[in-house]
Order: C-alpha cells, then structure tokens, then sequence
C-alpha cells in the first residue's frame, strides 16, 4: 500500500489544496452575494430563473467547502450578508443592470468557476477534492449551457468577429 492510499477523507490536505478550497469558498460566497443582487435588476423570468440557478447552486458549493473546511481544522472566509430584497421599478433606470449585461456577467462567472474547478481537479491529490470539484465543473458546464442558450435565444449574445475563409480561386 502506498503513501496517501487510505480513505481520503482521512489524508491531510496540502498547502495548495487548503489555499485553493479557501479562495474557491471566498469567491463563491461573493459571486452568490452578487448573483443576490442582480436578481433584482433583472426583468426577463428566464434570465431570473438562471440566477436563482446559479445561487443554489453557489450555496451547495458553499455548503460542501464549508463542512470540508471544517473538517479539516481550517477557519472560514466571511460571509457577505443575504442580499435584502428589491422591486425591480424601485431601481432607476440608469443605475440598472440590463438583462443582457447581467447575462453576459453570469456567463462570465460561470466561465470563471469551470477554470477554477479544474484548477482544482489538477492539484487535488486526495481523490474526494478532486471529485467534488468535477461535481461542480459538471454542475458549472450546464449552467453554461443553458445560460449560452438564454442568450442566443434573446438575441443578447454578441459574437466576436466571425472568420470567414476566402474563397477558393
């Protein structure tokens, strides 16, 4: 049997893995608070049924790396406080997020947490880390599937430059 073969669960983290679940919980618990908020700008009902999405799926997250964490003897970044709620037409209009700006936010988010979950995949050396964060890369993926979705169906989708191959002469 070799070193670090037992229950994973019973290995010791290291350095990297210990600085990488305390940044990924940091960043989740600031994206939910500002998925919180951009709730409330938003119009569109599929667009606010994404972020709703998108904060369950946060909270999860935040549920699992908190336990881990804990587990572990390690302290917890803090939380931002819940969001209060807010009426869309309480907002004026030039101090709103639109609906195509917040999802191109969303999707950037989500962009950002797939690169971080496979970060994380790669330096994990206990095979329970690595697994929970190829949940959340998966998780992540179908969000951005649907979020890609939402946007190509709304029309809010703005392409970079297509490449268009010459024609052959």
């Amino acid at each position: 049997m070799g070193i670090l073969s037992g229950n994973p669960s019973n290995e010791p983290l290291h350095y990297g893995e210990v600085f990488g679940l305390w940044s990924y919980l940091t960043v989740t618990k600031g994206t939910i608070a500002s998925h919180q908020t951009l709730l409330h700008h938003a119009g569109d009902e599929d667009l606010k049924h994404l972020l709703k999405e998108a904060i369950d799926q946060g909270k999860q997250e935040e549920k699992q790396l908190e336990t881990l964490l804990k587990d572990n003897g390690i302290g917890l970044p803090p939380t931002p406080p819940e969001r209060p709620n807010a009426c869309l037409d309480d907002i004026p209009a030039g101090a709103r997020f639109m609906d195509q700006e917040i999802a191109a936010m969303l999707s950037a988010d989500v962009a950002a947490g797939l690169v971080s979950c496979s970060k994380m995949i790669g330096q994990a050396i206990r095979e329970d880390i690595a697994m929970m964060f190829g949940q959340f890369h998966t998780q992540k993926a179908s969000l951005g599937a649907k979020v890609l979705r939402l946007n190509k169906e709304k029309g809010w989708l703005v392409p970079p430059p297509l490449h268009k191959k010459p024609d052959d002469c």
